[in-house]
């Protein structure tokens, strides 16, 4: 009993501090940040690289002809904002808003449409339905935006058929106005809306459903006490999605509107090609993107982001 009472164990046994397992722990701690490091790689090459020169061509001076110089010229933004003749506030404020329109629109379309995919479509039409919501994608964005101003064109067809059937007059059109860029970005980016909201109905347990109606909720009691408040991370994400893709879309204000729908993306997209003012572009950009950052950091306040990870 004594000797067996003072027996010490090896110092290179097996699970020791400096066992063989030692270096598989080692491996078990460094496996994630190993596997982060492509993804890292790729933020830091695709948006802070991008992102630091943004801002670093927004402080120089000079104009095309004699180049652009570094300068700390931090006066450009109240310059751009404040002191020039043409209305950057106007166009920042409208994309914002086409913006906040489009993901409403999507958000009343998408969200009947994911929830009839998830919970009334047979299950053998689920995919189909599911790769008709992405059909769009297979076709060109610019394409499917100028074949949209063909529909809406006041020769097409669209508006051809309603004044046949005299629902609207000879004078009517569409395309030119704030409701045709809207519905634009809103078709473009439908798709971002309803697959977020459809993974998260689908992930709702049945038996809540089940539950909810054994405490005598009735369906309309059901789907606003339990099934919405479930998909709330699916309404995030895809607000997200579709509100920052419109917010800053150039594409959709050039071939669907006109001279009172111009928006920011169009003012930076023509700083920088048309003008070359570099300077001024990316100083359109930055503030754009602080803008866009501070309301979705309120909306995620505001929303919530429990759970975002599920859809991921």
């Amino acid at each position: 009993m004594t000797a067996l009472a003072h027996t010490t164990r090896p110092t290179g046994a097996v699970g020791g501090p400096s066992g063989k397992n030692a270096p598989h722990r080692f491996r078990g701690r460094s496996t994630p940040y190993l596997l982060s490091l492509a993804g890292g790689a790729w933020l830091l090459i695709l948006f802070v690289i991008p992102l630091v020169s943004g801002l670093i061509v927004s402080l120089e001076t000079g104009n095309p002809d004699t180049g652009y110089t570094f300068t700390w010229n931090w006066g450009i933004y109240a310059d751009v904002f404040v002191n020039s003749d043409v209305p950057y506030l106007t166009f920042l404020i409208r994309g914002i808003l086409y913006g906040a329109g489009a993901t409403i629109v999507t958000m009343i379309v998408g969200y009947p449409l994911a929830y009839y995919i998830a919970f009334r479509a047979p299950q053998r039409w689920k995919n189909a339905l599911l790769l008709l919501v992405m059909l769009s994608f297979l076709v060109s964005f610019v394409i499917r935006t100028d074949m949209w101003a063909f529909l809406l064109s006041d020769q097409g067809p669209v508006l051809t058929v309603l004044r046949d059937l005299h629902v609207v007059g000879k004078g009517a059109h569409v395309l030119g106005t704030s409701a045709a860029v809207i519905g634009g970005m809103a078709y473009n980016d439908l798709a971002f809306m309803v697959l977020p909201i459809y993974v998260a109905l689908e992930r709702i347990d049945p038996r809540l459903i089940e539950a909810s109606a054994d405490l005598y909720a009735n369906k309309r009691q059901s789907f606003i006490r339990t099934i919405l408040p479930l998909t709330r991370s699916g309404i995030f994400a895809g607000v997200l999605l579709v509100f920052i893709d419109s917010a800053g879309d150039p594409v959709n204000a050039s071939l669907l509107g006109g001279t009172h729908t111009y928006v920011i993306g169009q003012a930076i997209q023509d700083a920088y090609l048309t003008n070359q003012q570099y300077n001024v572009a990316a100083a359109l950009s930055t503030v754009l993107m602080i803008v866009l950052g501070i309301i979705l950091f309120a909306y995620a306040r505001i929303a919530g982001t429990d759970n975002i990870e599920d859809l991921v």
